[in-house]
């Protein structure tokens, strides 16, 4: 049974959708002068480099290969000469340096021969998950996630359903909403690509129901394939998560430790089943992804299909300037997006929105003390307690937030957007995160040293017991030989 509908908790904060919902997707930006492809756009470490200062490359050319399973590779988004590798403006709030590829376009836009398939549905599954893995498709929602290794961790469960999310739940953000309604063919045709990989039982394409154009779109594009539905969940935040969406769609919930897969569901997001599909048909790596960019104090809001690399104000001069300074620049949305420390920070794969909000907006206020009213509990989606979970991450006592379901916690900021004192509360779960992340990676590293030097004591000890060994056979071999001189003399 499908169409669950409503989820735990959740807030219903103001879309500001109206500013692009309108508005066709600007597809034909003046190429950048140069644009910066950063090697980390995924979820794993840093891809690494290869290619050098001074090099000639393609578009569509592979730059940076993957350096593990949870890394992605990194291709030319246009051809141009390589004229640096080294930091940049990250788009991370910390605004610290992060290494990228630097191409000065040489205005051409030549592609790299590209290896289209002509009938997909024949080919292995395995073969299928490779060429998405070469692509370096990621989770265009925002996570990241390389999709090929999704794709395969399907393979190895029985996946009852594959879930496409086009819920798009952020305020402001319509980008996947015009994806689905100026591309559906080929969305539910990535849709049924990545079902025949996952050899998945049918396929949900689950909208929320205030994209009516999306669902129709949609409907008249699945009508030929019995096996892909379309249905629309309640307009609520965050419906986009996968946990949560899950829930509305099939009514099931994935027991705490535990993923998707465990109950037979996977969840992709439509622009990533879209990249899918423009990889496995076209042979197209990812090089480009559609942006929202949006906010009071844009000219011109839209949606662009922007070249990965792009500087953000280049995102901004299409959509003919600001109207003044911005109070915050955020990529994403305003629930889980990040601030934006500079406009020459470049788009990425997860690069959902470029939001350029005014004070009013922003709508910024002091925090206060809390006075434990309870409607951060009654808003979270995940059942948990944050005003606890504030309280014990606020003064380093990590292990009782634990208690109170930090790990389960999904960062949406629905506590923190009902909170009646503005207490940045995702912020210290955040903060506890990254602390207890580092931890176990410190916690990781000891063990591992501690492993090299037993290992290392260990070796040295049979190397010792090995020389003494020798030491003995070779002594007595000399008794031997002294023996038998004596015998014979």
């Amino acid at each position: 049974m499908f169409g669950f509908g409503k989820i735990r908790g959740g807030v219903h904060p103001e879309t500001h959708k109206d500013l692009t919902a309108g508005r066709s997707i600007l597809q034909q930006l003046p190429l950048p002068r140069q644009l910066h492809m950063p090697l980390s756009q995924h979820a794993g470490v840093a891809a690494t480099p290869l290619v050098g200062v001074g090099d000639r490359v393609l578009k569509g050319q592979l730059i940076a290969r993957a350096a593990g399973s949870m890394s992605a590779n990194v291709h030319a988004s246009s051809s141009g000469v390589v004229s640096a590798i080294g930091p940049i403006v990250a788009p991370h709030p910390s605004g610290l340096p992060a290494t990228a590829i630097t191409i000065d376009t040489d205005g051409e836009d030549r592609w790299v021969t590209l290896e289209p398939i002509t009938d997909p549905f024949s080919m292995d599954p395995d073969t299928l998950a490779a060429r998405v893995e070469a692509a370096g498709i990621v989770g265009m929602g925002g996570a990241i996630f390389p999709a090929a290794v999704k794709l395969r961790q399907g393979r190895r469960f029985e996946i009852q359903t594959l879930i496409v999310n086009g819920s798009e739940c952020e305020p402001y953000l319509t980008c996947d909403d015009h994806l689905m309604q100026e591309r559906a063919e080929a969305v539910v045709d990535g849709a049924r690509l990545v079902r025949h990989i996952i050899e998945a039982y049918r396929v949900v394409i689950a909208v929320e129901d205030n994209k009516p154009d999306a669902f129709a779109a949609l409907t008249k594009a699945a009508a030929p394939h019995g096996m892909v539905e379309v249905m629309t969940v309640p307009t609520q935040y965050p419906m986009g998560s996968a946990k949560q969406l899950i829930q509305a769609v099939t009514g099931r919930e994935i027991p705490a430790g535990q993923r998707s897969n465990d109950i037979g569901v996977l969840v992709h997001n439509v622009g990533t089943v879209f990249a899918i599909q423009q990889a496995l048909r076209y042979g197209r790596p990812l090089i480009s992804r559609v942006v929202t960019v949006a906010g009071g104090c844009v000219q011109s809001p839209h949606n662009v299909e922007a070249l990965l690399g792009t500087p953000l104000r280049e995102l901004i001069a299409a959509c003919d300037g600001l109207k003044g300074s911005p109070a915050r620049l955020l990529m994403g949305g305003p629930m889980m997006g990040q601030i934006v420390p500079a406009l020459d920070t470049p788009v990425i794969k997860g690069c959902t929105g470029l939001l350029a909000l005014t004070q009013r907006e922003v709508n910024a206020h002091a925090p206060a003390p809390c006075i434990r009213c309870g409607r951060c509990v009654d808003a979270c989606p995940m059942g948990l307690v944050p005003l606890e979970m504030a309280r014990h991450s606020g003064v380093d006592d990590f292990e009782h937030a634990q208690e109170y379901g930090l790990r389960d916690c999904i960062l949406c900021g629905s506590c923190a957007y009902v909170c009646p004192s503005h207490i940045p509360l995702v912020q210290y779960f955040e903060y506890a995160k990254g602390e207890l992340k580092e931890r176990k990676q410190s916690e990781q590293k000891q063990e591992y040293t501690k492993r090299l030097i037993s290992e290392r004591a260990a070796r040295l000890e049979q190397e010792a017991a090995a020389k003494a060994a020798a030491k003995a056979a070779k002594k007595k071999k000399a008794r031997k030989s002294r023996s038998r001189e004596s015998a014979e003399s």
